[in-house]
């Protein structure tokens, strides 16, 4: 299905994705679960490509820690979901740091497989010269991931909405404060209050329209800062 105006917004997206000649570009899409982030950069990547770039898509999902680490906290936990979701360090060493300023351009495009709970070591696969990465995951302007974006993006969804499209794709509970929900609500609640993603992002965007979303703020690009951990 063709919606011209969410059309319209990717394009103007793409359009902010810097240049690139030798080293590759990083792009980030946050948001909490059901805010569309995986669709938004898939189609993100398409425009891309239809501009002639090359890209990378890399999903955080697909660098989960294990869940004995997971669940280590107790599976209820929501800090348990905050703090031991995912393996930022193996995340920086195997793409954010070769795909970043002056890195060797050899990846690897995932690290876990969710289903099976399995560590994978995929072969290493080579970015060409400015290359995009499109990533998108939860949790993607916390501290731990400071510097890692050369644009950045935020997709804002209420919890009643992501609840919603959340239900349909997994066959959760629709209600946002059913108690099956908690860890995952309490750990982002967390989140956009203690790192305030929507003001650490180049580009905020209402996804709660998917054939309208709107562009909320924009603002200049910041340089990045952090060296990879």
């Amino acid at each position: 299905m063709s919606w011209p105006a969410r059309q319209r917004l990717l394009e103007l997206v793409a359009g902010l994705v810097p240049p690139a000649a030798a080293d590759c570009v990083r792009v980030g899409v946050d948001g909490v679960d059901g805010a569309g982030k995986t669709c938004f950069a898939d189609e993100l990547a398409a425009v891309l490509r239809h501009q002639g770039r090359p890209v990378i898509r890399v999903r955080l999902d697909d660098f989960h820690h294990v869940r004995e680490i997971r669940y280590r906290r107790g599976r209820a936990s929501a800090t348990g979901f905050w703090l031991d979701s995912y393996d930022y360090p193996r995340l920086w060493a195997e793409v954010l740091a070769p795909l970043g300023p002056g890195g060797s351009r050899r990846y690897r495009p995932a690290g876990h497989d969710l289903a099976t709970d399995q560590v994978l070591a995929p072969p290493l696969a080579d970015a060409p010269a400015g290359a995009v990465l499109v990533l998108d995951g939860i949790f993607l302007h916390r501290d731990e991931l400071a510097g890692a974006w050369d644009l950045s993006v935020f997709l804002q969804v209420g919890f009643g909405e992501a609840a919603r499209r959340m239900a349909i794709r997994d066959g959760s509970d629709p209600d946002p404060e059913h108690p099956s929900l908690a860890r995952y609500l309490h750990a982002q609640r967390h989140y956009l209050t203690g790192c305030q993603p929507s003001r650490r992002a180049d580009v905020v965007v209402d996804n709660t329209a998917l054939a309208a979303p709107v562009l909320v703020s924009l603002v200049a690009r910041r340089e990045s800062s952090a060296a990879p951990r």
